[in-house]
């Protein structure tokens, strides 16, 4: 089959074999390397010792009791850089006397529902991209389309349609930290259906939408009541991305055709674009997409502490320092990542010339981008805190951070730490998995 980006062949037999043996269910390695990432042990499903399933309530640590192996800072950064991105290198030398990271045990203890390996497998020997690759044919709801990835656009759309929380409630607030350490605040509530993640579809073909997801803004004031409403498909080609927009000053909902990309988002301040969010999202059409392989990397992960309570006291102020977010509750760990680089086609356009995504293997999830502008000038290193939420039983994004280089501003995103309650993830009995609920109608009712 040919696609955008060259020909490829599916996997193999031989290689489809090796799901469950020697590769997880879902495709990632399962052995552990001399240099510190774990072997894969999957003993955790759902709730480990010490931790609850309550919705509603923050994350608790299981490997609270540990310490870091070592401390990466300016000074002996050298010695750790081929596990580190062009990104966070950068963020070495623009902050030489703060940034550091602290490097904790690499685990991989927590697991999927088992019945997803049976819709992995199945996808492993029948998920096809469509004649341009800006679509999935022939694959099922309920595991990532391709667990063995033979080419760029097979990889982002892993990206794009991983398991992870169905239903999905977010009552955030968001930062936009200047480089004197002044602050724009913002709050908005989410409201997320993920299809392809939905338990009840598992086994069902990719068709119609793939997610969608509402949004009201709270603050800042000029945003106030105004709400974004959009859809996903499993075919950006036959079906594009759709977006509206309510303002409460006409009352009105307008369409927004060609939503995504480049567009900022608003609250950002210019620092975040829409498709920056989970570090990329939307159709993949403007750029070249290609492996770089697989590398040993210090990404976010476990990163429980990161969305605890103790973050969000009074007001984020011990996390949202100036220049970048406080050190010392972020958890990197050595992990396997899939590098992705994605190159913007002649005669397209796009702020970002290049990009690079850091994929986890164990989830299918982007944790990192290094993003260049046009000129090819590292310009912007974004990261999202990734943790396993228990009840869902899926790995989840939290908050985010994006960090302008140049301008020495960054912003951080889905901040619930500071809140009563925490993101609610699957909760029985919601209403906003129904259709019903993303509607023009609703969106009038909810920015009123």
């Amino acid at each position: 089959m040919t696609v955008a980006g060259g020909a490829l062949a599916k996997a193999t037999p031989d290689e489809i074999a090796r799901l469950g043996k020697s590769l997880t269910c879902l495709g990632a390695e399962k052995t552990g390397t001399s240099s510190g990432v774990a072997e894969y042990t999957g003993k955790w499903l759902g709730a480990a010792p010490g931790m609850t399933a309550e919705q509603g309530k923050h994350p608790q640590n299981p490997y609270a009791a540990e310490k870091p192996l070592l401390t990466i800072t300016a000074q002996n950064v050298a010695k750790y850089a081929s596990h580190l991105s062009e990104g966070q290198l950068a963020m070495f030398k623009k902050y030489p006397s703060t940034f550091r990271m602290h490097i904790y045990p690499s685990h991989r203890d927590f697991r999927y529902d088992d019945a997803m390996c049976r819709i992995s497998l199945q996808n492993a020997g029948s998920a096809e991209l469509t004649s341009d690759g800006m679509g999935v044919a022939n694959a099922y709801m309920g595991a990532a389309p391709f667990p063995i990835p033979k080419s760029g656009l097979e990889l982002v759309w892993n990206s794009l349609l991983p398991v992870r929380a169905s239903w999905d409630y977010r009552d955030t607030d968001t930062a936009l930290v200047y480089p004197s350490g002044k602050i724009m605040r913002g709050w908005q509530i989410l409201w997320g259906y993920s299809r392809v993640s939905d338990p009840r579809l598992r086994g069902a073909r990719y068709e119609g939408a793939s997610s969608v997801i509402m949004g009201l803004a709270l603050l800042p004031e000029r945003e106030k009541g105004t709400v974004k409403l959009v859809t996903d498909h499993f075919n950006y080609t036959s079906s594009p991305r759709q977006g509206w927009y309510y303002s409460p000053d006409t009352r009105r909902v307008r369409q927004l055709p060609g939503y995504g990309y480049d567009q900022n988002i608003e609250s950002s301040g210019g620092t975040v674009m829409v498709d920056d969010a989970r570090m990329f999202n939307g159709p993949p059409d403007r750029y070249q997409w290609k492996i770089l392989g697989k590398r040993e990397m210090y990404i976010p992960y476990n990163g429980f502490r990161l969305e605890s309570r103790e973050v969000g006291e009074d007001r984020y102020a011990h996390l949202l320092k100036p220049g970048h977010e406080n050190p010392e509750f972020v958890r990197w760990e050595l992990h396997r990542v899939w590098v992705l680089e994605a190159t913007l086609k002649e005669g397209h356009r796009h702020l970002y010339g290049r990009r690079v995504l850091f994929i986890d293997e164990d989830s299918w999830q982007s944790v990192m981008a290094d993003n260049f502008d046009s000129r090819g000038k590292l310009w912007r290193y974004n990261w999202v805190n990734l943790y396993y939420a228990p009840g869902a039983n899926v790995f989840n994004a939290g908050a985010a951070f994006y960090h302008d280089l140049d301008f020495g501003a960054y912003s951080a995103f889905d901040l619930a730490q500071g809140k009563a309650k925490y993101f609610l993830t699957n909760p029985p009995g919601v209403a906003y998995d129904k259709t019903s609920f993303y509607t023009v109608e609703n969106m009038k009712a909810i920015g009123r």
